[in-house]
C-alpha cells in the first residue's frame, strides 16, 4: 500500500510538494483554509485530495484522514501553525513522522522532537550551508546526500594540476571516511585498484563524510 502524506498548507510550497508526490505514486491529502489557495489548488490537483480547514483543528485533521497518514508535512507560511499541527500529529495522533518548515530563522530552536518535530526544514539555514559548500567545494558535484547529509556521492573531474594526477590510488592520502567507488575515464567505467594511476580529466566518484568533502576536493582538483 502507498504511504499516504498529509500536507498541512496548500500554497506554493505545499502545492508542489503535493504534485511531486502524486508523481512518486504516494497517497495525498491537503489541508488548507485560505480561499485563494483553495481555488487555485482544485484547478491544480484532484479535488478529493483537498480538505478546506484549518490544520491546527483536531477536527479538520480527523477529517483529512490523519490517522491513517504515515507522514504530515507542515509546510504554512506560519511557524505557529506549522509548530500546533506537528505537536497535534505527533502526540493527539500518533503520525510516525512529522516535518515541519521554519520560516523565521529566530523559530528555529522551537522545531524540535520535544515539539514534535522529526525533520525541521529551516530554508534560511538549508540556504547559507549550500551556498558554503558549493563555495568550499569548487568543481566538485555533490550527487546525492546519504544518512541525512552525514555523508554524500561526490563526483570530481580531476584537474591537470591535482596532487593526486599521475598517482597510484594506493599512495593516495585520502581523507578519513572517504572511499573511492569508481572512475569513468574517457566514457568507460574503471573499478578502483591499488595500481590504477590516476590521469588528467578522469571523473572521480567517491562516497565521502560531509566533513572531509572540502579536503577531498583538494585533493583531486585544485588546491586552493
Amino acid at each position: 500500500m502507498a504511504t499516504t502524506v498529509l500536507i498541512i498548507g496548500g500554497g506554493k510550497v505545499g502545492s508542489y510538494l503535493a504534485s511531486f508526490l502524486l508523481q512518486q505514486q504516494y497517497r495525498v491529502k491537503i489541508v488548507e483554509c485560505r480561499r485563494p489557495a483553495i481555488d487555485k489548488l482544485r484547478s491544480d490537483l484532484p479535488g478529493d485530495m483537498l480538505l478546506t480547514g484549518s490544520g491546527t483543528d483536531p477536527d479538520v485533521l480527523e477529517a483529512a484522514g490523519i490517522r491513517q497518514a504515515q507522514v504530515l508535512a507542515a509546510v504554512t507560511g506560519d511557524d505557529e501553525t506549522n509548530l500546533v499541527a506537528a505537536s497535534l500529529a505527533r502526540f493527539e495522533f500518533n503520525v510516525p513522522r512529522i516535518i515541519a518548515r521554519v520560516n523565521n530563522p529566530k523559530n528555529a530552536w522551537l522545531f524540535t522532537p520535544k515539539m514534535g518535530v522529526d525533520v525541521a526544514l529551516n530554508q534560511a539555514e538549508l540556504m547559507a550551508h549550500l551556498i558554503a559548500e558549493e563555495m568550499s567545494l569548487g568543481d566538485m558535484m555533490t550527487l546525492a546526500k546519504l544518512r541525512k547529509g552525514q555523508f554524500a556521492l561526490v563526483l570530481e573531474k580531476m584537474d591537470p594540476r591535482a596532487p593526486a594526477v599521475g598517482r597510484p590510488l594506493r599512495d593516495l592520502a585520502l581523507p578519513e571516511r572517504c572511499q573511492v567507488a569508481a572512475i569513468i575515464r574517457r566514457g568507460e567505467l574503471l573499478l578502483p585498484r591499488d595500481d590504477l594511476i590516476l590521469q588528467a580529466a578522469d571523473e572521480v566518484l567517491s562516497i565521502a563524510h560531509s566533513s572531509q568533502t572540502t579536503a577531498l576536493a583538494e585533493l583531486l582538483g585544485l588546491p586552493r
